[in-house]
């Protein structure tokens, strides 16, 4: 079993323009006389890899809490895109029995890729960009894709891992209420799954 760790170190994380980067304050220190080492944590929760919830962009949608834990848990598949995804590309590449469609190198997914996407019935997209939409008018794709039930996953880092079928484990943080949520993001390659 191989063990691919597919998500960015948090502290050094790309931070979407506007949002709070994170900033780690350490509280107490052994080497001060304190008997623990702690660090509280200030932070935007889409920093570094993370996943939306549909409240992200839809009023009253679930937060991450609410989210079915199966969509991140299972096999995937990674696909190398350059650009912008749109359907025609993702069509070609996505293999027919695909549950969770990880892209390489993408821009960004346009918006009808992601009604591909929905169409094709994929439970979870990731990219490795901190956004799946358009920069300049994100909405429309988290729209089509949230209001699906399709989960995504932004921030990834997939160099390590070739084009091929994975088993992805990707779980958000079970925080209450909100509209995102960090992850550690893991494929496994070369198990075999019972």
């Amino acid at each position: 079993m191989k063990i691919i760790d597919i998500s960015q170190e948090l502290y050094s994380s790309v931070v979407f323009p506007g949002d709070t980067p994170p900033m780690p304050r350490r509280v107490m220190s052994i080497s001060s006389g304190d008997a623990i080492n702690l660090t509280d944590v200030t932070m935007c929760v889409h920093n570094g890899t993370h996943v939306d919830a549909p409240c992200h962009f839809i009023d009253g949608a679930p937060s991450v809490d609410q989210l079915d834990l199966q969509r991140f848990v299972g096999t995937a598949d990674v696909i190398s895109v350059h650009g912008a995804a749109n359907a025609e590309a993702l069509a070609r590449l996505i293999p027919s029995d695909c549950k969770r469609l990880l892209i390489r190198g993408a821009d960004y997914i346009t918006a009808d890729a992601a009604r591909l996407i929905v169409e094709r019935g994929i439970l979870l997209v990731g990219v490795e960009s901190q956004s799946v939409g358009n920069p300049k008018s994100p909405r429309e794709t988290h729209l089509i894709l949230l209001s699906s039930n399709v989960a995504i996953i932004e921030g990834l880092r997939l160099k390590n891992a070739p084009d091929s079928r994975y088993f992805l484990f990707a779980a958000p943080i079970n925080m209450g209420g909100s509209d995102g949520a960090p992850c550690r993001a893991v494929l496994i390659s070369d198990i075999t799954l019972i």
